[in-house]
């Protein structure tokens, strides 16, 4: 057999008709009769597999082990023979990152595997295209910083990047490169959510921008967010030796946490994400791909259309996402990066939210990870997924691209930069008169002043209440801030609330067994509190004045539980749990519990929110500790509830941070998932149809709330407006009685 292969491949001498690539354990032909079969054979003739090229004319062999001699054979030819790459960072040689960039307007780069990758230049002059008449700081002649935006979106579109903020960067004084990943828009390859050989083409695009004489120091940062903000951790963790900073916003610490929240499928935001992410990966079309990238074709654009041949073998993402409803070692860990941050050794600046509505407030998990840089800052704060540009943090982000990347004081900038903030903040939030509050870093005359300033900060923040810090309710400043060494907060207290009779959290266990019980009803409410608009328009989720549905639960659809009036105002920061004991009729049920704040005024703020899919219950041991637990979701783990009876389960809370006023009450709501995220949803819940659930407590069936409490912690402002709190809806309180259960 070795023989027979040995010489099919050694028949064909003469040159190939197609085209033929080794790539990073992948190999890539392109040329070749749509439909026709292609063998790749290895340095020994043997074979390694067949395949179809696509309609295109295009085949991908991927998990392809790195070595020399490889052979593509297809319709009577073969190819040369190929090299395979490892998925080590840097490449083989370093030729690539000599090519030629022009330092404004749209083109290609091209990475270590030949493959061509659209971008967009846009120097600081690009900011008068979308705000003319603006002000720019003083430019200097010659190179210029350059930061670097990455992602799957739109972003190299010439006509403007789509979902990118490079504008802002111009604004301050920056050349911004929009970058593309493979497989989508323009450029070519095939698409695979944050494959390693994603990952490299970030290190080649660094490397390459970074040896452009107009790109100041040599050296570049990256900036963006959501996409273009995790792309930056998957970047990074490559360690490209030029890469100066950088800066992710409103990122996601682990696939699972925004996809399976609690092993449960979020079949709101992050399945919609994944099948634009489909959408956008194919070749673009009338009907297909991203709609930039056709009309370049169609105005003749030869390089964007030849990089859409091998689109069609991007990964079947959303069949991955079915396989893997489970915790897979090999398939998760590369593609969460609570595994690998600690590889990033560039300083870092990264903001999130508790209550991001894309890609939820599990992101504060990295920051006790990110132990390859001592230079390193997080915001957090309670708002929506653009609140990683509040005016607070919009500060602290441009003072650490200036000082890391332009390596100047921020002060030179800094006047644009403020005048212009009324018009970026009503173009994000759809908020007018934004301004930006004091900075004193930005007071400071000199680079060594400034950079002294800015690394005396600690590296935690946390911005309580924003929303209400401004002259009106909902505007995006914070009542007040504090900062701290790490988080988890040093001294932060485990402080537990019992479930106990009649609706109470008490400080000790009730002293006798008792049960309360629901019908479980995933349908009990809506999908989501929100059914507006989910950016900037008028009443939009990201404006000062949301039109939030968030809607009591009916009776008998939930079980509720709250302590009494707080004797001492009590600071929250971290995660914690919602132990419990349960019992179901179904061998799964899932379960969310939603804790709330219920003030003195009558009103109703939410808080976080937590999942679990009671049959994926068991913790990882390793991994978890009281206040932040985690699930296994191993498959192996996976247990039905026993007919009968009660048995332990925790639901891991998201994150928060938020100041409980004395006088308030917390309050936990135990129910079936749903209604109670402005776009996340749960409509493949289990069981399908009805349950009875019942939580038990007393000495024996501690159940509890636990809550991360910074003991000491002063709260200095009033309540807060209600409605008023970004991120936070807000109702009137109304109690609802828990039905007694057998026990």
């Amino acid at each position: 057999m070795v023989l027979l292969a040995t010489a099919c491949v050694g028949a064909a001498s003469a040159a190939a008709s197609f085209d033929a690539h080794g790539s990073a354990e992948q190999v890539y032909a392109t040329g070749l009769e749509p439909g026709a079969p292609a063998t790749l054979y290895d340095s020994e003739g043997q074979e390694v597999r067949s395949k179809s090229a696509d309609e295109l004319g295009g085949v991908l062999f991927r998990e392809v082990a790195s070595g020399s001699g490889y052979r593509v054979a297809s319709g009577g030819q073969t190819s040369e023979p190929l090299t395979v790459l490892t998925t080590e960072s840097a490449p083989p040689s370093t030729a690539i990152y000599e090519q030629s960039i022009p330092s404004s307007g749209y083109g290609y780069l091209t990475t270590r595997d030949g493959t061509k990758l659209a971008i967009d230049v846009h120097p600081p002059q690009d900011v008068t295209k979308v705000l003319p008449g603006v002000e720019l700081p003083p430019l200097p002649s010659g190179p210029t910083p350059t930061l670097i935006e990455y992602s799957g979106y739109g972003y190299a579109n010439p006509a403007g990047p789509e979902n990118g903020i490079s504008i802002v960067a111009n604004l301050m004084g920056f050349t911004v490169v929009d970058v593309n990943m493979r497989g989508t828009g323009c450029s070519g390859g095939a698409y695979d959510f944050f494959e390693p050989l994603q990952n490299l083409d970030g290190y080649d695009v660094v490397e390459t921008i970074a040896h452009q004489p107009w790109a100041l120091h040599g050296e570049v940062g990256m900036m963006g967010i959501s996409y273009g903000g995790i792309s930056q951790l998957f970047t990074a963790a490559t360690r490209p030796p030029d890469l100066a900073a950088i800066s992710p916003l409103s990122v996601i610490d682990n696939t699972q946490t925004t996809l399976y929240p609690g092993g449960i499928l979020n079949t709101g935001f992050a399945l919609e994400w994944a099948k634009e992410r489909v959408h956008d990966a194919e070749a673009a079309g009338p009907e297909s791909g991203q709609e930039w990238a056709y009309k370049r074709v169609q105005e003749g654009d030869q390089t964007c259309a030849a990089d859409q041949v091998l689109h069609p073998e991007a990964v079947d993402l959303l069949k991955k996402i079915e396989e893997n409803d489970h915790y897979v070692p090999e398939v998760a860990d590369p593609l969460s990066p609570v595994t690998f941050v600690n590889k990033i050794d560039a300083p870092t600046f990264m903001a999130c939210q508790w209550t991001d509505e894309q890609t939820g407030g599990h992101c504060p998990t990295l920051a006790a990870r990110f132990s390859g840089t001592q230079r390193k800052w997080f915001t957090f704060t309670n708002g929506t997924h653009v609140d990683s540009l509040d005016p607070a943090t919009f500060n602290r982000w441009f003072d650490f691209l200036e000082l890391y990347v332009a390596k100047r004081p921020p002060l030179l900038a800094s006047a644009a930069v403020r005048a212009a903030a009324p018009l970026i903040f009503q173009e994000a939030m759809g908020i007018p008169g934004v301004t930006l509050p004091p900075d004193p870093v930005q007071l400071q005359p000199t680079y060594r002043l400034a950079l002294a300033a800015f690394e005396r900060q600690k590296p935690i923040r946390v911005l309580f209440d924003n929303g209400a810090g401004g002259l009106s309710a909902g505007r995006p400043y914070p009542a007040y801030e504090e900062s701290f060494d790490s988080l988890p907060i040093p001294g932060a207290e485990a402080r537990a609330w019992y479930l106990s009779p009649s609706g109470a959290l008490a400080d000790r266990a009730p002293p006798s067994e008792a049960a309360d019980e629901f019908a479980w009803d995933a349908g009990a409410l809506p999908l989501t509190d929100f059914s507006g608009d989910t950016g900037s328009g008028e009443g939009g989720l990201w404006t000062a004045s949301p039109e939030y549905h968030w809607e009591q639960s009916p009776p008998d659809s939930a079980v509720s539980y709250l302590t009494a009036p707080l004797a001492q105002d009590t600071t929250v920061i971290g995660a914690g749990a919602v132990n419990l004991w349960v019992r179901s009729s179904t061998p799964d049920v899932d379960l969310q519990a939603t804790v709330s704040e219920v003030r003195p005024d009558g009103k109703e703020t939410f808080v976080q929110n937590g999942w679990v899919r009671a049959g994926a219950r068991k913790l990882d041991p390793e991994k978890s500790t009281p206040l932040e637990p985690v699930l296994s979701l191993r498959e192996s783990d996976f247990a039905p509830m026993p007919a009968g009876e009660f048995v332990p389960v925790t639901i891991p809370l998201y994150y928060e941070g938020h100041a409980y006023r004395a006088g308030s009450r917390i309050r936990v709501t135990i129910a079936a998932p749903n209604g109670t995220q402005p776009i996340w949803a749960f409509a493949e819940t289990e069981p399908e149809g009805a349950a009875d659930v019942a939580i038990a407590h007393g000495p024996g069936r501690p159940s509890n709330l636990l809550l991360p409490v910074v003991p000491g912690a002063s709260i200095p402002t009033a309540l807060p407006p209600c409605p008023g709190l970004r991120g936070e809806p807000c109702r009137e309180y109304e109690p609802l009685a828990n039905l007694s259960a057998s026990r």
